[in-house]
C-alpha cells in the first residue's frame, strides 16, 4: 500500500487550505454509471471522489477489479452496499469496506511494521541520547505513534501509525490482541510447562495468561521457545517464564494480531498491506 502523507497531529481534521490527497480523479474517466436498480443514498457526496478510484488507492486492486468488486455487491460504504461505479465518497470521513472489511480510504494516514532491533528506545526521542525509533525512520512527513511498546533489550515486530483510534485501540487491554514471542530459555523444557503457562502463573501484579506456548528447538541447557498472549503489561513474558524457572536470555516478538515480521530485517520498516489493515481494524471492531 502506498502512503502518501501529510504532516497532521492525529484525530485533527485537514487544516483550510491543506492539501488534498491526489487520486487522479477525472471526470471525463469512464463512468459506467448506474447498473439499474436503486440508487443508494450515501454516496452522492458534492465533490467526493468516485468509489472505484479508492478503492484502486487503497491497495484493494485495479480500477477494473475495483469496479467489478462494486458491481458484484461487495463493497460498502456507512454499512451500505453500493453497486454504481459512478458513486461519489467522502474517504475522509465515510467507512467503507470491501467483503466487510475496511479498508484504509484516507490517504494522509501510514501504516507501518518495523523490526526494533535491541538497544533501541520505544519513543521518539530520548534526552540521555540514547537510539530511539526515529533514528530508523528517516525523514518522513507523518507524526507517527508507536502501538505499545517493547523493552528496551527486546527486540521484533512493532506498528507505527498515525491513526490514533486504531493505535488506541489497539494497546488497549480489552480488545486482547494477541501477540507471539520467540524466546531464548534454559533447557530443558518440563512437559508441562505449556499447561502452567495456560493455567495462569501468579505475578505480583496479577495472574498471567499464555494462550499457546511450543517449544521449537532444544539442545542441552538452551531452549527456544515460542509464547503468545493477549495482554501488554509491563516486561509480562519475561516475569511468566523466569517465575517458571526459565529467564530469558533473548526475546524478539513475531506477530502482532494479523500482522507478522516475516524477512522484516532490524532496523527496517514496511507498509502494511490492505489486507493487515483490515484485519487490524476488525480486530478491535473498527
Amino acid at each position: 500500500m502506498n502512503t502518501r502523507g501529510h504532516s497532521r497531529e492525529v484525530g485533527r481534521g485537514r487544516m483550510a487550505g491543506e492539501a488534498q490527497p491526489d487520486y487522479g480523479d477525472n471526470d471525463e474517466d469512464d463512468d459506467w454509471g448506474d447498473l439499474g436498480g436503486e440508487r443508494d443514498d450515501l454516496t452522492d457526496v458534492p465533490g467526493g471522489v468516485r468509489l472505484q478510484k479508492v478503492l484502486a488507492a487503497a491497495g484493494v486492486g485495479s480500477r477494473r477489479h475495483c469496479e467489478e468488486l462494486i458491481g458484484a455487491g461487495r463493497v460498502e460504504v456507512d454499512g451500505q452496499t453500493v453497486r454504481r461505479f459512478g458513486a461519489r465518497v467522502d474517504p475522509e470521513h465515510q467507512i467503507i469496506r470491501v467483503d466487510g472489511k475496511r479498508i484504509p480510504a484516507r490517504q494522509d494516514i501510514a501504516y507501518l511494521a518495523f523490526n526494533k532491533p535491541p538497544k533501541v528506545l520505544t519513543a521518539m526521542s530520548d534526552d540521555r541520547g540514547r537510539k530511539t525509533i526515529a533514528d530508523f525512520l528517516g525523514d518522513r512527513g507523518e507524526r507517527l505513534f508507536h502501538v505499545g511498546r517493547l523493552d528496551y533489550d527486546t527486540e521484533g515486530l512493532m506498528l507505527l501509525t498515525n491513526d490514533g483510534e486504531l493505535a488506541h485501540r489497539l494497546a488497549h487491554p480489552s480488545y486482547e490482541v494477541a501477540k507471539t514471542y520467540l524466546a531464548d530459555v534454559p533447557g530443558p523444557i518440563p512437559r508441562d510447562l505449556g499447561r502452567r503457562l495456560a493455567t495462569g502463573v501468579e505475578l505480583e501484579d496479577g495472574v498471567a495468561v499464555a494462550d499457546r506456548f511450543r517449544v521449537l528447538e532444544q539442545a542441552g541447557s538452551h531452549a527456544l521457545v515460542e509464547i503468545t498472549l493477549h495482554e501488554g503489561r509491563k516486561h509480562i513474558v519475561r516475569r511468566m517464564l523466569a517465575e517458571v524457572g526459565h529467564p530469558v536470555s533473548r526475546l524478539v516478538r513475531t506477530t502482532v494480531g494479523p500482522v507478522k515480521l516475516s524477512g522484516l530485517r532490524p532496523g527496517e520498516t514496511r507498509d502494511l498491506t490492505t489486507r493487515e489493515i483490515g484485519e487490524l481494524y476488525a480486530a478491535v471492531g473498527l
